[in-house]
């Protein structure tokens, strides 16, 4: 089955464009995430750089660090702080509790008084809540109970109560990282070892001074997720699970909810030279989001494309192909020899030259083809012209053989031979007879050959009748024929011998068939443009239906017109294709008392 090119066109350029959308929604599926997630921590390993600077140079003022922290969230959707070389948040000043510890076998706490940040331990939205079973118990001037571990020679905090018989119930305030984190070391390692390691410590004391952050600045400790994992970093810091010495810049991985959390950790130093950490957490829920709602996207997305890409597809085709259609069609005429079709040139690219190009071949192979024909014809005429001119020479040459080869057999017997002068002029005529009528045949084959140029001029047409009414008078007075003329002077366009010989061809047929003392008029009369000459003479008709035969060699309609009037029978027929070769109208027929020839010239311009 044959495949059109617009079908083809269709079927490439809807199948390209349905791959390119299949790559597109598979690479956005597969990799966006991976991509979007890729992307989205350098940016923010970039802002944690930039924010380390801003760090540096603003260390000293807690509250322009809480604005940079806010101004941070607002430009990257990512948290960030600063914490000291132990994992606390920094800039605690406004939410912390003091506590003067008393008597203590860990020579560290023996009558010291420690400042404890609340964050670790308590929500600062308790502290105004107006449920009464939320509202912390801390206050100043309250003992209180303390237990923790000492690490690295210092205080870790893990529970404090109002008593120590108040450490293990709801009441008591609780740094949850710190001793989720110590179950799972103890479950890695021996108990004992681990007492040695982190020996534990229980101590009273008294608070002497709360702290609890109000307006904006309680604000910075409602994050509870932020403030989660920092304290779980700082478990891990304080038990060595953190090597910050390996590597000073670490990206953790974190699930809370079955969302995915990227934890930007920078080691760095502050302007006192203490070692410290760029805490930055970013959450990739909304690349998740994102994704899920790409895919149902894609459903819609995928059905509009497809009717997109089919309509352009179809209408590519159609555009890409119509001028290849068009090209197609007249070509094909042209194989049928039809060059009547040009393809229109629209666009100056290939399709354009190449338009271009098939019109001037089909206007060559037109010309070409046309000369080819009119040379065909040329050679049709002259075979037909030298077919008539063997079969005209053969018929007038045969009367003539014939009376010579009578007389010659009459002389050769010795019969008659007192005529014997009689027969040889006889014979003397039927020759001369035969030499004219053989170059009138061969004048009229020149002019029928179509090889034949007929050179032109200008010349009077008066003074050419007059100079063959001249030539003709004894004629005319042979024959007791009276000859009347009326000219007007005229110069006139063509060849002036070949005007001539038709003039005397009509003249000698006139003085031929006219009866005796009968008259013959030649006038001619002027027009706008050309001159009409006009023979007419009298006392004799041509039958009508004749009229246009007589133009035909050796033609003779009856037996007034037989060769014994004088004629070759090729006259006329010379001068109708001498008057065609002129380009001008000719023409006879028959008057109130006789015959009337004519023709036309152009005057000179």
């Amino acid at each position: 089955m044959k495949k059109g090119i617009v079908l083809k066109l269709f079927l490439l350029t809807a199948g390209l464009c349905l791959f390119l959308i299949a790559a597109i929604f598979i690479l956005q599926t597969v990799f966006f995430k991976q991509f979007y997630v890729h992307q989205k921590m350098k940016d923010v390993n970039a802002a944690v750089q930039a924010y380390e600077q801003d760090y540096l140079n603003h260390a000293s003022n807690p509250q322009e660090m809480a604005r940079l922290e806010q101004d941070f969230f607002q430009k990257y959707n990512t948290w960030i702080t600063a914490l000291d070389t132990r994992g606390n948040l920094k800039y605690t000043g406004d939410f912390f509790m003091e506590i003067k510890l008393d008597h203590s076998d860990e020579p560290a706490l023996a009558e010291t008084t420690i400042t404890v940040p609340l964050y670790s331990f308590i929500n600062v939205e308790d502290f105004s809540s107006n449920r009464t079973f939320l509202t912390p118990w801390i206050e100043e001037g309250r003992t209180i109970a303390i237990e923790g571990l000492i690490m690295n020679n210092q205080p870790v905090i893990q529970r404090m109560g109002r008593n120590r018989s108040n450490l293990r119930d709801e009441s008591r305030l609780e740094n949850h990282q710190m001793v989720s984190k110590e179950y799972e070391v103890l479950e890695q390692m021996n108990a004992v070892q681990y007492r040695e390691q982190y020996p534990t410590f229980l101590v009273k004391g008294t608070i002497t001074k709360v702290r609890v952050p109000e307006g904006a600045g309680v604000s910075r400790y409602t994050n509870h997720l932020f403030l989660d994992r920092i304290k779980a970093f700082q478990a891990d810091l304080l038990y060595g699970d953190f090597k910050d010495a390996a590597n000073a810049k670490q990206v953790l991985d974190v699930e809370e909810n079955h969302v995915i959390y990227k934890i930007f950790v920078d080691r760095t130093q502050d302007r006192d030279g203490n070692p410290a950490y760029l805490f930055a957490m970013t959450s990739l829920q909304p690349v998740n989001e994102a994704v899920g709602i790409i895919k149902d996207y894609y459903v819609y997305i995928i059905i509009v494309a497809l009717l997109l890409v089919l309509l352009a597809s179809f209408y590519y085709s159609r555009q890409i192909a119509r001028p290849l259609l068009r090209i197609n069609r007249t070509t094909r005429q042209m194989a049928n020899l039809d060059f009547s079709e040009k393809i229109p040139i629209t666009t100056k690219d290939e399709i354009g030259d190449l338009s271009g190009n098939i019109n001037e071949l089909s206007e060559r192979l037109h010309s070409h083809i046309l000369q080819l024909e009119q040379d065909i014809e040329k050679e049709k005429q002259l075979e037909h012209t030298r077919k008539e001119f063997i079969a005209g020479v053969s018929h007038e040459l045969k009367t003539p053989l014939s009376v010579i080869q009578s007389c010659l057999d009459i002389l050769s017997d010795g019969v008659a031979s007192h005529k014997r002068e009689h027969y040889f002029a006889a014979m003397g005529d039927e020759v001369s007879r035969m030499n004219v009528l053989i170059a009138d045949m061969l004048e009229l084959a020149k002019y029928e050959s179509g090889t034949y140029k007929m050179d032109t001029g200008s010349f009077y047409i008066d003074v050419v009748i007059k100079r063959v009414c001249a030539k003709l008078t004894p004629d005319f007075a042979a024959r007791q024929l009276l000859l009347h003329t009326s000219l007007i002077p005229a110069e006139v366009e063509g060849n002036e011998r070949r005007i001539e010989q038709v003039i005397v061809n009509f003249l000698t047929n006139a003085l031929f068939y006219t009866p005796e003392h009968e008259s013959i008029f030649i006038t001619t009369s002027e027009e706008k443009d050309t001159i009409r000459i006009y023979i007419e003479n009298k006392g004799a008709h041509i039958p009508d239906e004749q009229l246009e035969k007589i133009w035909d060699r050796f033609y003779r309609g009856d037996t007034s017109r037989h060769r014994s009037t004088g004629g070759t029978g090729l006259g006329l027929a010379i001068s109708k294709k001498i008057l065609e070769m002129h380009g001008v109208p000719y023409g006879v027929n028959n008057t109130s008392d006789g015959v009337m020839f004519y023709f036309q010239l152009n005057k000179k311009a």
